[in-house]
């Protein structure tokens, strides 16, 4: 990737809705129709797709397939990624080694879902007879162990979280695609008020399950200059680890597969953390952001709350963190 000889082209998002009463196919003809016509190209081009797998569509072993036939393709190359929320950058590298290796030219990668109207999700390995006695349940419940754990080894100190909160609320308010029932500014006594959901998690550390897809145009560099591409963003490293630890029978919970992933990534760029002017992490839960600045190197672990403390982290500020909003606004 370092050689800038992957392009995307073209990319779009549609608005996030809660309950939109959209079907996922819906939602993902949109941000497709919209990423074809910011790429500039007929969709006669595309000879690729890449995926998510949606809560919404759950249980369909050809998902990607049918939704190619929703969207009037004839492919050489398709396939779904189920990454959870690493998926639409897992499906992006994908893409990029099945355009170097010949199997297509160009790919649209789809990301959509409309999760809180429809949810056929049924994830069998969780083993809710086990977790749900014991009060575990689902993600919260996950991540309020795993910030337990965290503040017990480092320390966690929630000032750093409503930093992340309201700053995050602040750049939602600027995004015209964020959600609307969430587009009202809060102060980080809002965040310490939320109701409690799993000790030490509150409402305001959570994503909010919601509607909505995106989308882009993955192509060669120089396919991309024959199609007379406006836009080009050169994806130059990639990173990736799956079940850290899984080996281990009592893992450090705090551990994340980022410390090998970013490392690989940046490692591809040519880069350090220190050239890095902007992030955009995964937040599902603010301390998913604190253990990303950590385990990539932005800070040492178990300092990651200081760090945020101590950093600008709007988008005018030192380093820039999810500009849209992310998950949480």
């Amino acid at each position: 990737m370092a050689d800038r000889d992957i392009a995307i082209i073209g990319c779009a998002e549609t608005k996030i809705v809660l309950r939109s009463g959209r079907h996922v196919y819906d939602l993902a003809g949109e941000a497709f129709s919209k990423a074809l016509a910011h790429a500039g190209i007929d969709k006669s081009e595309i000879d690729g797709l890449a995926v998510s797998m949606p809560f919404s569509d759950a249980g369909n072993p050809f998902y990607s397939p049918i939704l190619a036939d929703y969207l009037g393709l004839e492919l050489d190359w398709c396939q779904t990624t189920d990454l959870g929320g690493a998926s639409i950058t897992g499906s992006i590298a994908r893409a990029a080694a099945a355009i170097k290796a010949g199997m297509c030219e160009t790919v649209v990668v789809v990301a959509a879902d409309a999760q809180s109207s429809e949810n056929k999700g049924n994830i069998g390995a969780f083993r809710t007879e086990f977790q749900y006695p014991v009060g575990v349940m689902g993600p919260p419940g996950y991540f309020g162990l795993l910030s337990q754990r965290y503040d017990h080894q480092f320390g966690l100190d929630f000032k750093a979280l409503a930093k992340l909160a309201v700053a995050q609320r602040n750049h939602a308010l600027q995004n015209e695609n964020a959600c609307d029932k969430l587009q009202k500014p809060i102060t980080e006594e809002d965040y310490f008020a939320s109701p409690m959901i799993s000790d030490p998690i509150r409402m305001l550390d959570c994503v909010m399950v919601c509607d909505g897809a995106s989308a882009f145009v993955v192509t060669s560099t120089k396919r991309a200059k024959e199609l007379g591409a406006k836009h080009m963003a050169h994806p130059i490293g990639y990173g990736e680890r799956i079940n850290v630890a899984c080996a281990d029978q009592t893992p450090d919970i705090t551990l994340v597969g980022h410390q090998a992933a970013g490392a690989k990534a940046l490692k591809q760029a040519g880069m350090t953390v220190s050239d890095i002017q902007m992030i955009q992490p995964y937040d599902d839960f603010l301390i998913a952001i604190v253990l990303q600045l950590e385990h990539i190197g932005f800070c040492k672990i178990g300092e990651g709350c200081q760090f945020v403390l101590d950093t600008d982290i709007t988008h005018t500020g030192d380093l820039p963190i999810n500009t849209g909003g992310g998950q949480i606004s």
